[in-house]
Formats: C-alpha cells, structure tokens, sequence
C-alpha cells in the first residue's frame, strides 16, 4: 500500500517539484548570444574567406599531391564535404540567434525613436503655440517704431507750441 501511495504522490506532483535524477545542463543565454554574435561577424569578414579558401586549397593539394598512404580523403573529396556541411550546420544556427538579437536590439532602438519623435513633436507644438500667443501679444504692445513716432509728433507739436508762444511775445502781448 505504502508503494502505490509513494508513485500516486510522485505521479500527483508537477513534474517541476520532482527531483531530477539528471540535471538540465544550464547556460549563460548572454554570453552564448555574445559568442553567437562574434562568430557571425567573423564570418561575414574577408578573414574568414581567405581562410577558409587556405583550409580547402591545403586540403585539395594535400589530397591530390601528396603520396597514396599520407592521404586521408581521395577524390571526390568526401570527407572535405562533410566537414563544410557540419560547419554550416553549425554556423547558419549561430548566424540566426545573433540576427534575433540584433532584430530584438533594432526593436527597443525604434521604440525609444518613436517616444522622442513623439516627446519632440509634442514640444513643437508646445512651440507653436507659445510663438502664436507672444505674436498676439505683440500685436497689442507698443512697439519700438510706434513709440518714436508718438515722441515725434509729441515733440513738433511741442515745438510748434513754442514758436506760437514766441511769435505772440514778439508781437508784443503777454499772452495773458
């Protein structure tokens, strides 16, 4: 009784909770991105071209030149081939996770592009508004023009004031 009590609470139980007679093998998922991302860089180089073309000539040469008993792959080249097809195995996998980051990176990138396009269009408007109110403001203001003019004509008015006053005690009057 006590066995089908044991596995009826084992079989209860999410499989999470259970101990793991074998542990998941756990990784850094940045630092595997990281190396995912150098890796596709590399491979994009000449760098890499010109070394991979050394590695297949080395092979090619090897294999035809050298003597029957040194050679390891005789024509038509098979083993060449599976190596180049295990290392595009392995390489169009790692290219795709660093195209995913990089999509991820472009992603958050044009987020915060559109929230200061729209954080700059709003301060624009903000702007606009404010140069349309100091216009209406303005056109209620004295200007500096208008004040001179007003000075102007209050000075010749003046002026014409004072020649009065002095024409009328030239000809003799108080003006009184």
């Amino acid at each position: 009784m006590s066995d089908t009590r044991r596995t009826r609470d084992r079989l209860d139980t999410p499989r999470e909770e259970r101990r793991q007679l074998v542990k998941k093998p756990t990784f850094n998922r940045d630092a595997f991105g990281v190396f995912a991302e150098q890796f596709a860089r590399f491979m994009g180089t000449a760098t890499f071209l010109i070394y991979m073309t050394l590695f297949v000539l080395a092979w090619v040469g090897w294999n035809v030149l050298a003597p029957d008993d040194w050679r390891w792959d005789n024509y038509p080249f098979i083993f060449l081939t599976l190596m180049l097809s295990l290392q595009a195995s392995y390489a169009a996998p790692l290219i795709l996770l660093a195209q995913n980051r990089q999509e991820a990176r472009d992603r958050v990138i044009g987020e915060q592009d559109r929230q200061a396009d729209a954080r700059a269009h709003a301060d624009m408007e903000f702007l606009a508004r404010e140069v349309a109110s100091l216009r209406m403001s303005v056109g209620e203001v004295a200007t500096r023009d208008f004040l001179r003019s007003e000075l102007r004509t209050l000075l010749s008015e003046l002026d014409d004031r004072a020649e009065e006053r002095a024409e009328s005690h030239e000809d003799g009057g108080d003006g009184a």
